[in-house]
């Protein structure tokens, strides 16, 4: 198993969550693009504004690294026309993977025609425009009827409106990493949620990110049926050791 080819390495602080200045903020986006080069992962995972950089980076080095964006992130409460804006904008500036916030709030409140609108739109920009799409559906704010019910809904969406030929193109997508749970319970992706998005969104592939600190516990989620990872610490989940960060 090349593990690397699963594995989205991923940088989505910004410097103010850093605590950094944007000189040293950027560094840090850098020093992950020349690895995420260097280790021949799958994808580098950053924030809109940094996709310039790399696509320049990875144009410079002659390399296949894909680079992925979010859309929305980490929250998914902004209108369709900024979700939209915001990705056009992505897609311009050579993202290949758009990972979209899910308006999940919306979705627990009931307002379901907002949420399938959403999905359907984004969904179709991406993949008129040749990119892979992703939809973070932010499991720790949600419960167990809900992540069967949400990941439900966006596969039924995608094989209403796609060919079967596309499937493969639209993700399912555990977690942003940045939300907030209560009593430390873990934010991002566990193996019940994860199963339950693998039994609901198929023939639909699933990322789980967030959660994922170990070869063992990365190897566990493929054995699942994963086909990506989305992990801050990717160099050390291929070479065996334990990532200290929480996504």
């Amino acid at each position: 198993m090349n593990i690397k080819q699963y594995l989205d390495s991923t940088y989505l602080k910004t410097a103010e969550q850093a605590n950094l200045s944007e000189a040293e903020n950027t560094q840090i986006v850098k020093d992950m693009i020349e690895e995420a080069i260097v280790e021949q992962f799958k994808l580098i995972m950053i924030r809109p504004d940094k996709v310039s950089l790399a696509k320049e980076m990875i144009s410079n080095a002659k390399s296949n690294l894909l680079i992925g964006t979010v859309i929305d992130f980490p929250e998914g409460k902004s209108s369709l026309e900024e979700k939209i804006a915001e990705a056009n904008i992505a897609i311009q500036d050579g993202a290949n993977e758009l990972d979209f916030v899910c308006n999940y709030e919306a979705f627990k409140n009931g307002e379901i025609d907002l949420v399938k609108n959403e999905i359907l739109q984004c969904t179709l920009l991406g993949l008129t425009n040749g990119k892979v799409v992703k939809w973070i559906i932010e499991v720790a704010a949600l419960n167990d009827k809900e992540i069967i019910q949400l990941s439900a809904l966006i596969k039924n969406i995608v094989i209403q409106n796609f060919e079967e030929n596309e499937y493969s193109s639209v993700f399912v997508k555990s977690s942003t990493g940045f939300y907030k749970t209560e009593n430390n319970l873990p934010n991002g992706a566990t193996v019940p949620s994860i199963i339950m998005m693998l039994e609901n969104a198929s023939p639909l592939p699933i990322k789980a990110a967030g959660g994922v600190r170990t070869y063992e516990e990365a190897v566990e989620m493929i054995n699942l049926g994963v086909k990506r990872i989305g992990t801050s610490n990717a160099r050390a989940i291929a070479n065996g050791e334990i990532s200290q960060n929480q996504y």
